[in-house]
């Protein structure tokens, strides 16, 4: 049973940083891209980025590139994201979710239940 497991969030004031770590289990973890997307309250899904199998190949949302980094850690099944000068509006409810194959993300098949992040001052 594929299982995806979000941890990191919390509140924090603007400008402040989070780290969201992500254990997946149940499947070969890499052999698969993922990726993180969010749900703002009263929004739809946003997808915020994806990176392939190895970690070789990255892609942000032009909302967050620059202040958000990707990351896996393929020997402790885990993905990373690394979120910097957080802003009131990146206040969410943030998803892991598993790609269909190694190097197809932005597309995904599997989510976990979300973590909630505040940005407040």
């Amino acid at each position: 049973e594929v299982q995806l497991v979000e941890s990191g969030g919390g509140s924090v004031q603007p400008g402040g940083s989070l780290r969201l770590s992500c254990a997946a289990s149940g499947f070969a973890f890499d052999g698969y891209a993922m990726n993180w997307v969010r749900q703002a309250p009263g929004k739809g899904l946003e997808w915020l980025s994806g990176i392939n199998w190895d970690g070789g190949s990255t892609n942000y949302a032009d909302s967050v590139k620059a202040r958000f980094t990707i990351s896996r850690d393929n020997a402790k099944n885990t993905l990373y994201l690394q979120m910097n000068s957080l802003k009131s509006e990146d206040t969410a409810v943030y998803y892991c979710t598993k790609g269909p194959n190694r190097s197809t993300y932005y597309f995904q098949d599997y989510w976990g239940q979300g973590t909630q992040v505040t940005v407040s001052s």
